[in-house]
């Protein structure tokens, strides 16, 4: 695979830290430009993250004395020095949208994190194990937009790591409805115990706009590809809670389903243990060998021992059983900041670059 160059675009926030530590040693992807808001722009990686670095490892060293460029004025420049962008950013979602658009319109490929695009009918929205071919769609996009290189392929929120890729091997049994009710951690949104005081001792039961994320989102991962659009799958009916709970990383799901032909738990296990996707089947860099795990212990799995499953890009499942409303109930889990947010962008990318989109 030839080497890319790569801009993080809304560098020094947490996710766009986490870019940072993900990309540091990358066989593909180099980066070459950094950028921020206007108040962060002129000054050093070092010295725009100040204070706020999330980890307990230090910066990268390779990053430090690199300046951060303006996300917005400096496009010209950013444009010219990257193959394609990551774009972490903290703004308005109108902001957002506009500034992906202009960023593809220029001729970058632009490999999102942020929630502004996820419905554009038009942009494809990727867990790669479940719905890689979705990015058929970008020529249809590329039309609309007038580019030749430039598109937008966002990944999905973070939360639905930790139950959609359970329930997607289940659909050949005819998956009919499920409730969900995920246990978030603060690093999804963007905290530490330390900037979060409020959630030591406590669960919040509301996360704003995250139960409509988690009720609608799968539908289109679980879509079509339709007169250059993504039509959104008509079922099932998904109901979600979200609560934010005192865990650093790591989103759990208590999830309860119900089918069409009820399978065996021992069919249900096999599914999950003989699932894998086109990422691993091209053995990407960060693709997990094993996408999903199961636990037989009744206490697992547990966020603290097994977030970092697959180095973070594993998805972990226990206490599957019958239920006395729904037909199964179990556990999920999954790393939020890596395989939902950071890790499975970087896994999207390695995508796009395998099948010839960066080129």
């Amino acid at each position: 695979m030839k080497q890319f160059n790569v801009g993080v675009i809304g560098a020094t926030g947490m996710v766009g830290q986490r870019f940072m530590l993900l990309l540091e040693n990358h066989p593909w992807f180099k980066v070459t430009a950094l950028a921020a808001s206007a108040r962060s722009a002129g000054k050093t990686y070092k010295d725009a993250v100040g204070d706020k670095w999330a980890f307990a490892c230090p910066i990268p060293s390779k990053y430090c004395e690199m300046t951060v460029l303006d996300a917005e004025a400096d496009m010209n420049e950013i444009a010219n020095s990257v193959d394609f962008v990551f774009c972490a950013v903290n703004m308005d979602k109108a902001k957002i949208r506009a500034l992906e658009e202009a960023y593809a319109k220029k001729e970058v490929p632009v490999v999102s994190n942020n929630s502004a695009h996820r419905f554009t009918p038009d942009v494809p929205m990727v867990i790669p194990e479940i719905n890689a071919d979705h990015i058929e769609v970008i020529a249809s996009q590329k039309a609309r937009l007038g580019t030749k290189r430039g598109f937008i392929a966002v990944k999905s929120n973070c939360s639905l790591q930790s139950y959609v890729p359970l329930l997607h091997p289940l659909k050949a049994f005819g998956v009919t409805q499920a409730a969900v009710c995920t246990y978030q951690a603060i690093s999804g949104a963007g905290k530490t115990f330390q900037t979060m005081p409020e959630i030591v001792d406590n669960v919040i039961p509301y996360i704003g706009g995250e139960e409509e994320k988690s009720e609608k989102e799968p539908l289109k991962i679980w879509g079509s590809v339709e007169n250059g659009e993504i039509v959104s799958a008509s079922g099932p009916s998904i109901t979600a809670q979200c609560l934010r709970v005192p865990v650093s990383d790591g989103h759990t799901a208590a999830v309860f389903v119900s089918f069409a032909k009820k399978p065996t738990k021992e069919e249900i296990l096999s599914a999950w243990a003989s699932f894998k996707g086109v990422p691993q089947e091209l053995e990407l860099p960060s693709a997990p060998k094993q996408f999903i795990r199961y636990f037989e212990e009744d206490n697992r799995p547990q966020a603290k021992l097994d977030r970092m499953e697959g180095n973070g890009m594993s998805v972990t499942a226990g206490r599957l059983r019958e239920d006395t409303v729904f037909d199964y109930k179990f556990v999920g889990l999954s790393h939020n900041t890596l395989r939902g947010a950071a890790g499975g962008a970087v896994l999207l990318a390695e995508l796009l670059a395998a099948k010839g989109y960066m080129d």
